[in-house]
């Protein structure tokens, strides 16, 4: 497993640089979220025309998104790299990314955005933030649906004397406790990686796996592809998303069925049901490439928890 490459903490009134990578993102959210972003004390730069770009199904061509991710990496005047929204078109960025020495920047993101996470963590040791996106999350605001969870994403971003312990509102499918570098992502974005230079290594990792808006055969497909190519062979435990938008057609197996039938035989801890990424509850932040601790208990003796067993950025 890497050595992990913390950033520095977001302070108040640092500026964030707000970033669109993969979709094109629509403007009156973007400006609620940066709107919220000003909220939490902070100064969000989206005046880069990139931001608003647009070509076919992406936020304009993929030169100029990596150039703006480049440029982004780079400025001394911003703390951190919020992304806009997700959708598809991050790995089109990652050929001949360049990434500057000298240390690591708050890269926030989820969904397709899990594409450049798992890069910064394998080829460069980054710690990354899966959480909330600026159009996707932080215009619902703190707390409601479809919004973000406020604590959790100021402790990941700001803490830097000791760990906290995460309140998944999640279920056990196997009991357990385990610890071992929280990574993960998006299921689909973990799986494309597979035969690539930059493949996840889930090596005694407490991995994260969720999305939304798939059958729950193609659920069973993806971690198929994952069981088969030895990825969840040795990992130290597996935390999952709710999967919103899944449901069965009538009469069939469940996504929830599906992970109890697939996964919980192979893991220990396994939890299911967590409020991460594609969730329609408040999203929590999850620092990936930091020591976890995840535990899971049988028969309903206690709710599942998420330890963080370090701090996810530097002073």
């Amino acid at each position: 497993m890497l050595h992990p490459v913390k950033p520095p903490a977001l302070l108040p009134r640092d500026a964030v640089r707000v970033l669109s990578l993969a979709s094109p993102v629509n403007p009156e959210l973007l400006q609620k979220g940066c709107e919220e972003i000003a909220r939490l004390g902070y100064v969000a730069k989206a005046e880069n025309a990139s931001v608003l770009a647009r070509e076919s199904y992406f936020a304009g061509p993929a030169g100029c998104r990596r150039a703006a991710l480049e440029q982004a990496l780079r400025e001394s005047d911003t703390r951190a790299i919020f992304c806009s929204r997700g959708g598809y078109g991050s790995n089109y960025l990652i050929d001949g990314l360049k990434v500057p020495d000298g240390g690591a920047k708050i890269f926030l993101g989820s969904s397709d955005i899990t594409s450049l996470q798992i890069v910064l963590w394998q080829k460069f040791g980054w710690v990354t933030f899966y959480g909330p996106m600026v159009a996707s999350n932080f215009h619902h605001g703190s707390g409601g649906a479809h919004g973000y969870d406020e604590p959790s994403l100021l402790r990941a971003l700001t803490e830097t004397g000791s760990g906290w312990d995460l309140d998944l509102d999640a279920e056990s499918v196997a009991p357990g406790e385990a610890e071992g570098v929280l990574l993960g992502g998006c299921l689909t974005l973990i799986e494309t990686t597979l035969g690539t230079p930059w493949e996840l290594d889930t090596r005694g990792a407490i991995l994260v796996l969720e999305d939304r808006g798939m059958k729950p055969y193609q659920v069973d497909r993806a971690l198929m592809h994952l069981k088969q190519a030895g990825k969840l062979d040795h990992v130290a435990g597996i935390l999952l998303g709710d999967f919103p938008e899944c449901e069965p057609p009538a009469g069939g197996e469940s996504v929830r069925e599906v992970v109890q039938r697939i996964i919980a035989p192979i893991a220990s801890p396994v939890v299911w049901g967590a409020p991460v990424g594609h969730t329609e509850r408040a999203a929590l932040t999850l620092p990936l490439g930091v020591r976890a601790r995840l535990s899971a208990y049988a028969g309903g003796s206690g709710a599942p928890k998420l330890q963080i067993l370090e701090p996810a950025c530097v002073a």
